[in-house]
């Protein structure tokens, strides 16, 4: 694919214009004219993720229009008064449209619920990426790919977007003038139109990032609390521990007692939350699967059950969670307390949940007695590279 681009615009000659260049010592032409030759073999070989990038004005957007036309996405009109879901194609299902927004890092459910514009710039972005994905099945080209965002939030969300568009078997472009997301999109090509030279690249881990799990008291949860999908509620007898990155922490989740007249030795997974510059890491796996060793390790069983469809993707692709139950359940078993009985009931008929129990790897030992007395959890953390 050969690219030989000529732009022309026309210089009216005004009294600023003719002062400036007098400041200046620039030559009055009557065109300002630019041009760029180069050579993109995009047909060579089969690809996946593309990057045009380079400093503002160097001929990006110019580029990727003339090559991919109808493909490049600056934005959308989103409806001022509903929520972003509304935003979304009309014929596509509620699911694959949760799914999608789950999938690019955009995993706070409730605020799905709110108008696009009220969303923070990060979120915002996400949804922009989502709905190119949904409405461009074949090729998406994004302009200003990651411009309006922290630059944490860019590296986070280009490695959730080029997951994403792999699995899915899809092709994306991004066109960006920062260099720091490559290492995160990880692009089979990178064309720089400044510089007239393109590259195709192998795919390569994404750096990593250290994490330490700490045990933390409740006062965290309310830094997490409006992110959760369900409630805001943490229960007293909650154990929770927290996920820290950078030295804050980012990511937290809990466990409680099961309440059962017959079964003693079950722990459930409580609230798991991921602070939304951190979506899409897995830190929510790693968080769980730790705690679930942790118990197991003190002779405790521990389950989880969750209708938040990316953790229920997440457990169901990992070899430490054995999925028990999938789909609508009726109230049953035996419950110390009729209430929760009532209440397991109602919350069960109108939403589809997963169940799920941790196993540990193969070759652990067996889990000795629960440990009825003393807390599970130390003031000693866990280093992880994620």
């Amino acid at each position: 694919m050969n690219i030989d681009i000529v732009r022309e615009s026309p210089v009216v000659s005004t009294p600023r214009v003719v002062q400036m260049t007098g400041m200046f010592d620039v030559s009055l032409e009557e065109k300002s004219r630019v041009e760029i030759n180069a050579k993109l073999p995009i047909e060579e070989r089969p690809w996946s993720i593309g990057l045009i990038v380079g400093p503002s004005g160097c001929g990006k957007s110019t580029v990727a229009r003339e090559l991919f036309g109808p493909a490049v996405i600056a934005g959308f009109d989103w409806p001022e008064d509903r929520s972003i879901l509304d935003g979304f194609p009309v014929a596509m299902s509620i699911k694959t449209i949760t799914a999608l927004l789950s999938a690019v890092g955009f995993g706070s459910v409730p605020n799905w619920l709110r108008p696009f514009h009220v969303l923070s710039n990060g979120e915002q972005f996400r949804a922009t990426v989502a709905r190119a994905l949904a409405e461009c099945p074949d090729l998406a080209v994004i302009d200003e790919f990651t411009s309006v965002v922290d630059r944490q939030v860019a590296k986070v969300a280009a490695h959730c977007v080029q997951k994403t568009v792999r699995r899915n078997k899809r092709q994306f472009i991004a066109v960006s003038c920062h260099y720091d997301i490559v290492e995160w999109l990880q692009p089979d090509w990178v064309f720089e139109p400044h510089l007239g030279a393109f590259e195709w690249r192998s795919l390569q881990r994404r750096p990593e990032i250290a994490v330490e799990i700490r045990s933390v008291d409740h006062g965290v949860w309310h830094r997490f609390s409006k992110y959760h999908y369900l409630t805001s509620v943490l229960h007293n007898g909650a154990i929770c521990i927290g996920g820290f990155a950078n030295d804050q922490c980012v990511a937290f989740t809990s466990a409680v007692r099961q309440v059962h007249s017959t079964v003693h030795d079950i722990w459930r997974e409580h609230r798991t939350v991921v602070l939304p510059d951190y979506q899409g890491l897995g830190f929510a796996g790693i968080l769980a699967e730790w705690l679930g060793y942790h118990l197991w390790q003190h002779g405790w069983r521990f389950h989880s059950v969750t209708s938040h469809p990316a953790i229920i993707a997440q457990k169901a692709r990992s070899p430490r969670w054995h999925l028990m139950r999938h789909g609508l359940q009726s109230g049953g078993g035996v419950y110390a307390d009729p209430s929760l009985k009532r209440t397991q009931q109602r919350l069960s008929e109108r939403r589809i949940s997963a169940s799920f129990v941790y196993t540990p790897p193969s070759g652990t030992p067996s889990a000795r007695r629960p440990e009825r007395d003393g807390p599970l959890l130390g003031p000693e953390y866990h280093r992880r590279r994620r």
